[in-house]
């Protein structure tokens, strides 16, 4: 795992299937408490409300003074399940959008562990540490890119490395 010492991510992560939040958060502050990275974790009522919380920070760092930015990365947790109606599509497509605007439009570095499913238990296997441990690969992801980002805006440029950790 890629992180240099000091480095302070921030888990947003959605309550609207607690169980499934609670595994996801357990795989994803392993992976980080491994790279000795320090997090901040918020709760939002769900996958709607990921995007909205991620604003409210970096508002926030862009009112103020210095322009340091309080976290170096970001790892969005949360579940969409497929139902009876098309609510679903405007979930997950409203949270989608809005974790990738706020990529391009602040740079940051984000690792995305929102899962779209049809049904609650591909979600479950999905989120257990032992099987698919998809917040565990979004922490990797985040602090892939927050490496990546390093790389790229160094003095020295670009290097031909993978961003892998």
């Amino acid at each position: 795992m890629v992180s240099v010492g000091g480095d302070n991510i921030m888990v947003i992560q959605a309550r609207f299937y607690d169980d499934i939040a609670d595994e996801m958060l357990r795989g994803a502050t392993a992976v980080l408490a491994a790279a000795n990275a320090k997090h901040t974790v918020v709760t939002v009522p769900g996958c709607l409300e990921i995007p909205a919380a991620l604003t409210f920070v970096l508002r926030g760092d862009e009112m103020r003074p210095g322009g340091r930015p309080t976290y170096d990365g970001y790892v969005a947790l949360g579940c969409v399940i497929r139902g009876e109606t098309d609510h679903y599509e405007y979930v997950a497509g409203e949270c989608m959008r809005g974790l990738s605007y706020a990529v391009r439009h602040h740079g940051i570095a984000l690792g995305n562990g929102v899962l779209t499913c049809n049904t609650y238990e591909q979600a479950w296997e999905r989120a257990q540490v032992a099987n698919g441990d998809k917040g565990g690969i979004a922490a990797r992801a985040a602090l892939a890119m927050m490496a990546l980002r390093r790389t790229l805006t160094s003095p020295q440029g670009a290097t031909p490395k993978s961003a892998t950790p």
